[in-house]
């Protein structure tokens, strides 16, 4: 019954379409594939890449603000990423909707993450900012990023300098970070930190990526001098955006009984919780599968709301 209820709400809050926005079509761009979080941090690029992403602009008139949005391990859809493209749209704001996939020849890495680092959605999403910052249609001053699972992670990780030196060259840097339900068990670390704000929304419920690990992150960034907020939605799964109800997934690989720390000053891997060094197979032997995902009413209500008050805030539109 619970699940039955959740679709119909979740259905819903989708079928609620946000102000019109225009689409400008695929816009491609120069990115780089580095095989890993340490590669990157040191600049091994790996292969130049052509990605490309699709921009919705708002109706508004002068350079607006925008928000890079970032995919999960399924890849761009249109009931996610560009669901939230309009909700942005409906307060000024644009989209620019990143597939890291499709130009890669890949589908989907729910079941095998070993496809693509989630290095290489990091610089498509910095390199994504580099090409909004130069498009006389947007404010340079004023680019986000968000992002969901794996595309959380790329919220968060665009937040470190080390990955975001490695890309940009000049100062430019975003200005805000909204990860949903990231990946959060492993912790990609600098005393380095771009200083923008973030806000986590995460699920109570949540058994892929956990919330617990994700609420001790942003207590880390805070230690760096970031303000870093939380939201939990205490019912809530994975993937609590979805029209779809909960399920469990056999084959969804998670990290949840991972607990590492990379350090990308140092280029040294450890155990977060002993300090100790990772063992070389480390980050294989601690995945396990099997997880719930799907909606939740109550947080695809929220959510929006939350993230358009917080966008609002740190942008300085109306209605902040």
């Amino acid at each position: 019954m619970r699940a039955a209820t959740c679709a119909l709400a979740c259905l819903l809050a989708l079928g609620a379409v946000a102000a019109a926005a225009q689409d400008s079509g695929k816009i491609a761009f120069e990115s780089v594939t580095p095989t890993g979080y340490l590669a990157l941090a040191r600049g091994e690029l790996g292969d130049k890449t052509m990605v490309f992403g699709t921009l919705r602009l708002p109706a508004a008139n002068g350079p607006v603000p925008a928000m890079v949005i970032a995919h999960g391990s399924a890849g761009v859809t249109v009931e996610r990423e560009f669901w939230w493209a309009d909700q942005l749209a409906g307060i000024g704001v644009a989209g620019f909707v990143v597939d890291s996939f499709t130009p890669r020849h890949i589908v989907r890495t729910a079941t095998d993450q070993s496809q693509l680092s989630t290095a290489a959605n990091v610089a498509d999403a910095l390199a994504a900012l580099r090409l909004l910052a130069a498009d006389p249609r947007i404010d340079p001053q004023r680019i986000g990023v968000m992002g969901f699972s794996k595309g959380g992670q790329v919220a968060l990780y665009t937040a470190l300098e080390p990955f975001r030196r490695a890309i940009i060259a000049e100062n430019t840097r975003f200005a805000l970070h909204v990860p949903l339900y990231p990946y959060c068990n492993d912790w990609p670390v600098s005393e380095h930190i771009t200083g923008a704000p973030l806000l986590f929304l995460l699920g109570g419920q949540d058994n892929y990526t956990p919330a617990a690990p994700c609420q001790d992150y942003a207590a880390w960034f805070r230690s760096k001098g970031a303000v870093a907020s939380v939201i939990v939605y205490p019912n809530a799964y994975h993937d609590f955006d979805s029209a779809n109800p909960p399920r469990y997934g056999r084959d969804l690989v998670t990290g949840r009984g991972c607990n590492g720390l990379i350090d990308l000053d140092r280029f040294t891997t450890s155990v977060r919780a002993t300090g100790e060094p990772a063992p070389p197979d480390y980050f294989r032997k601690c995945l396990t599968r099997g997880a719930m995902a799907g909606g939740d009413g109550e947080a695809i209500r929220r959510a929006p709301d939350d993230v358009r008050a917080f966008v609002r805030t740190v942008f300085k539109l109306p209605g902040a």
